[in-house]
């Protein structure tokens, strides 16, 4: 399979030349004369890189690019600006834009051809990457699967807490690990039984003994990723409790991460807020009451919960804007 690139330029002979040289070298080449037109092949080709003129008309270089790197599905394919500019503050602007290098005109073709298979090479272990991260997720979609009970936890746990996550004023790396997290913090149930998982009533010790695994072996699955470096605390702790009964290593206090403190109290949360096998859904204001009954056992981080508890009564403002009034108490 063929490496994918892109020529944006406005000049139809610079665009002639360049995909000469490149399909010369065994590359799969399309080209676009303007921004719109880039951004549409974006979507239908899926280039591997994309060499992009600055000066064009209506969209410039610059604007497209920032439009390639604020779309999900392409921000992380290579841009290279070329560009017969040399002021530093143009290169700042295409910096700033999300360009991952610059060519300059007169074009050097050697350069060319380094530049390129180098951040080709680059773009292979990003989509290696992507790959693991996404046979990851299926994993964890599939476990979640399993009980028809817990359907749609994982979104629910992955927004609840990214959002009280920017409350806090939590760095935005760390709001994007409790993301991945909400998703993937219950991927180590795969060595736990149906029979177990589903049971309807009270587990026996041999039971809690194998739940109590799930933290330890999620956390073992998702290390290899060194993406998911941020993500691994929140694994493995999200059952700690604040007075340190928790499981698996018992930590007490501000031990804890905050970002698995945070992941923690949602997924109480949502777990009393919807249908298990062993109870009914709780509504809000029930859950919370428990919750912060269970807070004052030591079981929750109590100023973690108040907090919590702010965030979902603007919630319920913001879903019954009729309810304006109505708080949870």
């Amino acid at each position: 399979m063929h490496d994918k690139i892109l020529i944006v330029d406005d000049e139809a002979a610079a665009r002639t030349a360049l995909m000469l040289l490149l399909r010369r070298e065994g590359f799969d080449v399309r080209d676009a004369s303007d921004g719109r037109t880039a951004i549409a092949e974006c979507a239908s080709f899926r280039p591997d890189l994309i060499l992009l003129d600055i000066v064009m008309p209506e969209m410039d270089g610059f604007e497209v690019c920032r439009h390639i790197k604020a779309t999900p599905e392409t921000r992380l394919t290579p841009v290279v600006l070329i560009t017969g500019l040399t002021a530093t503050e143009d290169r700042i602007m295409g910096i700033n834009a999300g360009a991952d290098d610059f060519l300059s005109k007169p074009i050097d073709l050697n350069e060319l051809l380094a530049r390129t298979r180098s951040l080709l090479r680059l773009k292979q272990y990003t989509d290696e990457l992507e790959n693991a991260e996404a046979v990851l997720l299926s994993l964890a979609y599939s476990i979640e699967a399993r009980d028809p009970y817990t359907h749609g936890h994982c979104e629910r746990l992955a927004e609840m807490s990214a959002r009280m996550g920017e409350i806090l004023g939590v760095p935005q790396e760390h709001i994007k690990a409790l993301r991945r997290a909400g998703i993937v913090h219950d991927i180590g149930k795969v060595v736990v039984p149906d029979s177990i998982l589903l049971k309807p009533g009270p587990l026996t010790s041999e039971e809690i003994t194998v739940m109590k695994k799930h933290p330890v072996v999620g956390e073992r699955i998702c290390a290899p990723l060194k993406t998911f470096r941020l993500v691994l605390p929140i694994i493995r702790h999200h059952h700690e409790k604040h007075d340190g009964t928790g499981y698996p290593d018992g930590l007490h206090g501000d031990e804890i991460p905050l970002t698995a403190r945070i992941l923690q109290i949602s997924d109480v949360y949502d777990a009393l807020t919807t249908d298990r096998p062993y109870k009914v859904a709780f509504s809000p204001e029930v859950a919370l009451d428990l919750m912060e009954e269970e807070a004052g056992r030591g079981w929750w981080d109590p100023e973690l919960f108040e907090a919590f508890r702010e965030m979902m009564r603007q919630r319920q403002n913001e879903l019954a804007p009729e309810n304006f009034r109505k708080t949870v108490n």
